[in-house]
């Protein structure tokens, strides 16, 4: 996962303050060997586990389960989609499954035009695109 997987449990754990911090200075000072080999997935759900309630992490869940475009733009629903995905990580562990929960939320017109895409092996991004240039189409056809 480049670097966030390979470095991101350095990068935020040196902006870490107060409570949090000593969280983590506890856990390093009595698990040396783990703490130097813990990946950014491990460090990120044990620091969840620590500090965001399950209640609030269950209602993350149930928001991106549920998300759906609606009125909104395909940027705005990129953009909520992206909040509500970087807390439920465990929903869309993989690019296949971002892409497939994406896909499923867009409007039904989108959604039709870009379904095929689930066979294939797209990028997120390239998704969002092809999603931004359909809506831009079916507005010009109005």
């Amino acid at each position: 996962m480049g670097v966030a997987e390979s470095s991101g449990v350095s990068f935020t754990s040196f902006q870490l303050r107060g409570v949090a911090y000593q969280w983590w200075r506890a856990y390093e000072l009595s698990s040396m060997d783990e703490a130097t080999s813990l990946t950014w997935t491990q460090f990120s759900d044990m620091f969840l586990r620590k500090y965001v309630p399950q209640s609030l992490r269950d209602a993350w869940r149930a928001d991106i389960e549920q998300l759906r475009q609606g009125t909104m733009t395909v940027s705005e629903y990129t953009y909520r989609f992206s909040d509500l995905a970087r807390h439920a990580p465990a929903l869309v562990v993989t690019v296949r499954e971002r892409v497939r929960r994406f896909i499923l939320g867009l409007y039904p017109s989108i959604r039709i035009s870009i379904v095929r895409e689930l066979e294939m092996d797209i990028s997120y991004q390239q998704v969002v695109s092809l999603a931004r240039w359909l809506e831009g189409m079916l507005a010009r056809d109005r």
